[in-house]
């Protein structure tokens, strides 16, 4: 009898589903002493959950590298590999392989890592949580299944990445600090210098962290909020440049309407709220909602 206990299902998305950007094509759940995978070479994506357990992972060369859970194994097209659990002890894995061309833009993004085969996870509850769904999703005759597996394997690569060890629950501490001085008329060399580094070390931390550029990561921020005070004050444009941190309200206007392809002002008549004191910053709870008064 087999030390190992195995489950998994294949899916074969249409042309159409591949149109969404990313679909799943199967999912497994295992645990035990299982056999060695490869060595082989596949044409699509999996990400391989090592949830407990040791094993070991196999490079090209010919050398192990030691797996202890959590950990997560990418494995990429066109990339010779070869793993296993340790035959005595055992692990407990989940997979999910998937394929579509919005895999290029998640490697650009830092969520999947081709270079890095073996990534060691802090908790592996919210990758679980994403494989789980796909599960669910499995059900014969489910007709949704493509599109409820797509989504979940969005989660669970967003998820992944929330996941790493060598990340803070609320993610890069650099990140951080540009999203709290994000507000303030700094150029990039300055925000580099006020966190201590060059504007080629921010550079390199941003598109590690965010996949941008320290401009874009501050704009894309920038621009959030002066959506939200457009959309809910009555403050001239002038005013909400300022508020986020353009000091000339041209250049915002103009900047503004490239981004987001409409005017400041036009933007404000499509989505105007104007709500007395403006929008709540306490997020509500979707399954406790505030009651409404008479």
């Amino acid at each position: 009898m087999p030390s190992y206990h195995t489950w998994m299902r294949f899916f074969t998305p249409s042309p159409l589903h591949h149109r969404l950007g990313l679909v799943c094509l199967g999912v497994g759940l295992q645990h035990g002493a299982l056999p060695p995978v490869g060595p082989r070479t596949l044409d699509h994506h999996v990400a391989v959950i090592v949830n407990s357990g040791t094993g070991w992972f196999g490079t090209p060369d010919g050398r192990r590298t030691p797996i202890t859970g959590p950990t997560l194994i990418w494995l990429t097209p066109g990339t010779p590999h070869h793993y296993g659990a340790d035959p005595h002890t055992g692990w407990d894995e989940s997979f999910v392989d998937f394929t579509g061309p919005a895999t290029a833009t998640y490697t650009e993004l830092g969520c999947i890592e081709p270079d890095r085969p073996l990534v060691p996870l802090s908790d592996t509850a919210a990758p679980r949580a994403a494989v789980g769904r796909i599960v669910r999703a499995a059900r014969r005759g489910n007709p949704l299944l493509e599109v409820e597996t797509a989504a979940a394997v969005h989660e669970l690569l967003v998820s992944l990445r929330r996941a790493r060890a060598d990340l803070g629950p609320d993610g890069d501490p650099v990140l951080q600090a540009l999203a709290r001085d994000a507000y303030q008329p700094l150029t990039v060399a300055e925000h580099a210098a006020k966190h201590g580094m060059t504007p080629a070390e921010l550079r390199t931390a941003v598109r590690r962290g965010a996949g941008c550029s320290p401009k874009d990561y501050l704009l894309t921020i920038r621009l959030g909020r002066a959506k939200e005070l457009l959309a809910a004050t009555d403050l001239p444009v002038a005013a909400v440049a300022r508020r986020v941190g353009y000091d000339d309200p041209a250049y915002f206007s103009r900047l503004f309407a490239r981004r987001v392809g409409t005017a400041p002002v036009r933007f404000r008549e499509q989505q105007g709220r104007s709500v007395p004191g403006g929008w709540s910053d306490r997020v509500p709870d979707p399954d406790d909602p505030p009651m409404i008064g008479p």
